[in-house]
């Protein structure tokens, strides 16, 4: 690794860094006094920052409580990823897609564990303040525009293909619904091993024969 590449991946650890004390501060200082009590130079404060910084990194209180859409997405992990589709023909779908996509799957969970108290304050946050779900759904949308991107690059296929735009939503839908039961109350399974169960009951579902009906037959007799 050159000294250039060194010193990028230095100043991108420290931007992140930053981006995650300023988003803990704005959660910390809105859970305990809600999101109209306090300003933006108390989160600077706490933070350690500069007003100037703030702004530099995010527009409002409420995108900093949210945080930055790609903080929770290791860059590595998903180039590793986008490599695995090296093999196969550009636009032609992968064969083993679905298999690298649970592995992905899997290795994001791993890194949830260190993020958990993140997450659980966030809920904590969202439950005082309901209003700030309208942001989740924005980052949420990035987050599952750029997911398909990173698919579409790896099969070498525009990132609206049908198979591309079924994977963000398939999974996408079972990350939620494996968090929903995760942070619920009196939950005692791991995140990884309720990702899994869901995944599994997808891949049961898909896998049975599917014929598509005769839409041109059925439209004749209308």
């Amino acid at each position: 690794m050159n000294d250039s590449a060194t010193s990028d991946g230095l100043r991108e650890r420290k931007r992140a860094a930053t981006r995650s004390a300023i988003t803990s501060a704005a959660r910390t200082l809105t859970a305990d006094r809600g999101l109209n009590g306090y300003t933006v130079e108390e989160v600077c404060g706490a933070a350690g920052i500069s007003r100037r910084t703030f702004f530099n990194y995010f527009p409002t209180k409420e995108d900093a409580i949210i945080g930055h859409a790609d903080d929770d997405i290791p860059a590595d992990v998903i180039e590793e990823f986008v490599a695995g589709g090296s093999g196969s023909p550009a636009g032609h779908i992968s064969p083993t897609l679905f298999r690298d996509l649970v592995a992905l799957s899997l290795r994001l969970a791993d890194g949830m564990s260190a993020s958990e108290e993140d997450t659980r304050q966030l809920i904590g946050v969202v439950k005082k303040e309901p209003q700030l779900i309208v942001k989740i759904i924005g980052v949420t949308e990035q987050r599952e525009a750029q997911f398909a991107r990173d698919v579409a690059r790896r099969e070498g296929v525009a990132p609206d293909h049908p198979v591309v735009q079924m994977a963000v939503v398939l999974l996408s839908t079972i990350a939620r619904k494996s968090s929903m039961a995760y942070f619920s109350d009196g939950n005692t399974r791991s995140y990884p091993d309720l990702l899994l169960e869901n995944i599994s009951a997808a891949s049961v579902l898909f896998s049975q024969p599917f014929q598509a009906p005769d839409t041109t037959a059925a439209k004749g007799q209308s």
